[in-house]
């Protein structure tokens, strides 16, 4: 379903890390985050003073230290990508469909609560300047052991492959043979993407911070401080002539043909300038962060060592990069 306001920690999970999920790989992590019953659960957190704020392009949160920004993406993408070329030249190929880092590419926070930019909502409505950006172009045609070398074997979801690149060096767990050498379970893929996310067992799932992140939006949604926002912001715009409940939904009477439409730039304008009236960017923004403050303070200990994890796995990625 189309979203034009889909929060970035939905949005920030690198193509690399992807394609190690859906090669049937998830990623080990030490089973004790988010287990149990949530002590807190039903508390809504203390907040404090709330700043007023409308704009939430360069709000800053306590996960994002855990989380790799949308420039560190780029590099671990361009990063996996040598390894799959390494890997490839094991067998006599080469990975031809290299990504490039782009620097100019930035992902913020600027439709994190619903549009909240009073001036691009007076130039282009609902459109999200962030949708759009250019793509990987499609992998060019494989020949019969290439491709195999690429993606590996088709593998029946029963079998229990390995979880880490130090397991995959010890296993034989659906691997096959091209030209004499070993092929691992799910190709040079699924191998590069453990090198880089999971090389060893004790890894902390990556996504770790995206997750509690996730749960924190969530949770913070349905607060009630939250809630009251929404229903204040919901009601000035419906003195508006306009019936809209959700801030990140799709506005009523707008299609995504007509997000940049007339019509669509009135709105969003009224929208931008309700949000403004009731502070309800302020309010949102100030009720996640307790939600995520709460999240590093009872899993410390994991989200400390996704952290350094993390910083190891920038660290290899600028070595892969320099040709190291």
């Amino acid at each position: 379903m189309f979203s034009p306001h889909a929060p970035r920690a939905a949005l920030a999970a690198s193509a690399a890390v992807l394609a190690l999920l859906l090669t049937g790989c998830s990623q080990p992590g030490d089973g004790k985050a988010g287990a149990g019953a949530d002590p807190d659960a039903g508390k809504e957190p203390a907040i404090g003073a709330v700043p007023a704020l409308l704009e939430s392009r360069s709000l800053v949160f306590p996960l994002a230290p855990y989380t790799p920004d949308s420039r560190q993406l780029g590099l671990l993408d361009e990063a996996q990508d040598v390894l799959i070329d390494q890997c490839m030249q094991r067998y006599g190929f080469r990975y031809q469909q290299r990504r490039k880092a782009d620097a100019k590419v930035k992902q913020d926070e600027n439709r994190r609560y619903g549009i909240s930019d009073p001036a691009e909502a007076a130039a282009s409505g609902y459109v999200n300047p962030q949708f759009g950006q250019t793509t990987k172009p499609p992998q060019p045609s494989l020949g019969p052991n290439e491709k195999l070398v690429l993606h590996g074997l088709e593998v029946d979801p029963s079998l229990k492959v390995p979880m880490s690149q130090e397991e995959a060096e010890k296993s034989d767990v659906a691997t096959t043979v091209v030209s004499g050498q070993k092929v691992p379970a799910g190709g040079c893929l699924r191998e590069s993407a453990l090198k880089l996310f999971a090389p060893t067992q004790d890894t902390v799932d990556g996504m770790i911070a995206q997750s509690h992140g996730l749960e924190a939006y969530g949770r913070a949604q349905k607060d009630s401080r939250v809630v009251a926002a929404t229903k204040a912001w919901s009601e000035c715009l419906g003195r508006h002539g306009y019936d809209f409940t959700d801030p990140t939904g799709m506005p009523p009477g707008i299609t995504e043909a007509t997000l940049s439409s007339p019509q669509a730039v009135t709105m969003a304008t009224q929208d931008v300038a309700c949000k403004k009236e009731t502070n309800l960017i302020g309010i949102w923004y100030t009720v996640e962060v307790a939600y995520q403050q709460r999240a590093i303070e009872r899993n410390a200990e994991t989200l400390d060592l996704a952290k350094k994890q993390l910083d190891a796995r920038m660290k290899l990625a600028a070595t892969l990069l320099s040709g190291g």
